[in-house]
């Protein structure tokens, strides 16, 4: 299983990721071994999306990404 994920960062803006292991993942963020989350701890995971083939994944996160759907998430 893959997943797309949403954390809040501490400044309340919204972090957006994928990965195939969510559990691990959220370990990584929290503890600070993420770069781009790193400065911005404590993470709260806010939901998750969940995908069976990584490319769907992917793509998911790859548009979560653009400022068209930035908007749709507020």
């Amino acid at each position: 299983m893959h997943y797309v994920y949403f954390l809040k960062r501490k400044d309340g803006k919204i972090y957006k990721g994928s990965t195939a292991n969510l559990k691990r993942r959220l370990e990584e963020h929290n503890r600070g071994n993420v770069k781009s989350t790193k400065y911005y701890r404590p993470l709260k995971l806010i939901g998750y999306e969940s995908y069976l083939m990584k490319s769907d994944a992917e793509r998911r996160e790859k548009f979560l990404k653009k400022t068209e759907s930035r908007r749709l998430l507020r």
